[in-house]
């Protein structure tokens, strides 16, 4: 049984539409998905339509953005209900914020000489909500940069001149609004924070007295010592382990269900009744 619990579709920066991703889910032979967009579960409606079609077993997901300790720290919300009356008042303002820091993104490289990228991003994220990927592939669509990455070094990322802080909730209304929902909350891909080990302890510490659940410990970018470690740190906060790819898009490093092999420790699987 292969699961996977963190991807993206075109509803936020992925590039397969969720009826597309779903159908690349089944071909990979994933059993057990979640959609976890950036603060819009617009897709899973399709989603869900595909689902049935191929046979994988859908679970509502979400990927809630954060501000922790001037850290942009995010929150996926698994088998919730997503028309809790709580779950759409958050997103709904979580996706206010995006759209004013899209704009703002776009006004800071019009400033660089970069005209018209926020039109750009928009065009690409059609109806879905618009994030700093789709000003990544806009920049290397023109040719500024080569790799998306690229564009958060010198454009995009914390520090750099196209760089626009976020007024996203706070940790603890997102794990609320997921409980609240009656979901699980996941600390996604903890070692993608860049924060030394004392601080990581301190960021599970307070996730979990805000009642956090689970932590991302499995990834499909990981070396064997990462692994180890960060299922190291959920045995001692005792917290449940989850596993996701982080799907954005088709390439060579990332796939669907990839890598995500579960280890016998006490899983969200496990606490949900899956396996």
């Amino acid at each position: 049984m292969k699961i996977d619990l963190h991807c993206h579709t075109t509803a936020s920066d992925g590039t397969l539409t969720p009826t597309e991703l779903v159908t690349r889910a089944a071909l990979q032979q994933v059993t057990i998905l979640a959609i976890t967009d950036h603060d819009t579960v617009a897709g899973l409606d399709q989603a869900a339509d595909a689902a049935a079609q191929k046979g994988v077993r859908l679970i509502s997901g979400v990927e809630i953005s954060t501000r922790w300790h001037g850290f942009e720290i995010h929150i996926v919300g698994l088998n919730f209900d997503p028309q809790h009356p709580a779950m759409v008042a958050l997103l709904d303002s979580q996706q206010r914020n995006r759209e004013a820091r899209a704009v703002a993104i776009g006004d800071k490289l019009a400033k660089r000489r970069i005209e018209g990228a926020y039109e750009a991003a928009r065009a690409m994220a059609g109806e879905g909500v618009v994030g700093r990927g789709h000003f990544a592939r806009v920049l290397v669509n023109r040719g500024i940069v080569r790799q998306p990455q690229a564009a958060f070094d010198k454009y995009l990322g914390k520090g750099q001149s196209a760089y626009v802080p976020t007024q996203w909730c706070s940790i603890e209304q997102a794990v609320a609004a997921i409980h609240q929902a009656g979901g699980v909350s996941v600390l996604a891909h903890p070692g993608k924070y860049s924060l030394s080990n004392k601080w990581l302890r301190k960021l599970l510490g307070e996730f979990q007295a805000a009642g956090g659940m689970a932590m991302e410990a499995l990834g499909s970018q990981q070396s064997p010592d990462q692994r180890r470690f960060l299922l190291s740190l959920a045995e001692e906060h005792q917290m449940l382990i989850s596993a996701g790819s982080d799907f954005h898009q088709p390439g060579r490093w990332i796939e669907l269900g990839r890598g995500l092999q579960r280890p016998d420790m006490p899983g969200v699987w496990h606490h949900l009744g899956w396996v």
